[in-house]
């Protein structure tokens, strides 16, 4: 028999805790994927925050270290500076990295530190109970905005790619979803490609991936698919934002 598919060492042999539709563990593989074909899991540090996120460690097959809500990027900036030969990386929710810890990732763009964020975007906080995180859409309904987010309540959702993205130091930023094979085939070659220019130690990248929250939008995951492609997509456009020179 020919085997067509074999999943990789990079994830351990585990059921992930995620909840139906959840993306999280889409993301998980891709990464692990990446860091596979490339030879680099034994060479790798993962950071990850409070959040969904905290539970990466349970399944990523690589040396991870949690950090405080929000800062992760600041943990990342000294390891990949003591082990400058590491690839190093943060997973971070949009709970974390744009509100409490959007000082720490502006800083770190900006200083140019040499590791990747993996920003996952589902646009509410997932595991603290579902409440309006800077990036939930003008309308959404969360339990801390029960009628749905104003902007005269909370401003416009944030952008990050778009604000990372003029930073002089973060040399590559791009935006990606996960609603489709065909747009996780697309995701999976730009984690690549972050992973490649982090190696030539070019500066910070950035690779924001939409995802889904069924259970804190109180949808199927079907339907929270069909809000990622219709109404996420419109606001926050999957595109690239910046890359260097040569890649």
């Amino acid at each position: 028999m020919k085997t067509v598919f074999e999943p990789t060492v990079g994830m351990l042999p585990v059921d992930t805790s995620y909840c139906p539709g959840c993306t999280h563990g889409i993301a998980h593989r891709l990464i692990m994927e990446v860091l596979e074909e490339k030879g680099e899991l034994g060479n790798t540090m993962g950071v990850v925050p409070i959040g969904c996120s905290i539970n990466a460690h349970n399944f990523m097959n690589i040396d991870m270290c949690e950090s405080t809500h929000g800062r992760a990027p600041a943990i990342a900036s000294g390891i990949r500076r003591i082990h400058p030969d590491r690839i190093v990386f943060t997973y971070q929710g949009d709970g974390d990295l744009a509100s409490i810890g959007a000082g720490e990732i502006i800083h770190a763009a900006h200083r140019g530190e040499k590791f990747t964020t993996f920003f996952i975007n589902n646009g509410i906080y997932g595991m603290t109970g579902g409440q309006m995180a800077p990036t939930t859409l003008i309308g959404a309904r969360t339990t801390t905005c029960v009628d749905g987010r104003t902007v005269e309540q909370a401003g416009l959702p944030l952008r990050m790619c778009e604000i990372i993205s003029q930073i002089d130091c973060a040399v590559f930023v791009e935006r990606v979803v996960l609603n489709n094979p065909a747009n996780v085939r697309k995701a999976k070659a730009v984690i690549r490609k972050a992973i490649e220019i982090q190696k030539a130690g070019l500066g910070f990248t950035f690779v924001e991936i939409l995802s889904s929250c069924p259970t804190n939008w109180g949808l199927t995951p079907v339907d929270s698919l069909k809000y990622v492609s219709e109404d996420v997509m419109d606001y926050y456009p999957v595109k690239n934002f910046k890359t260097p020179e040569g890649f």
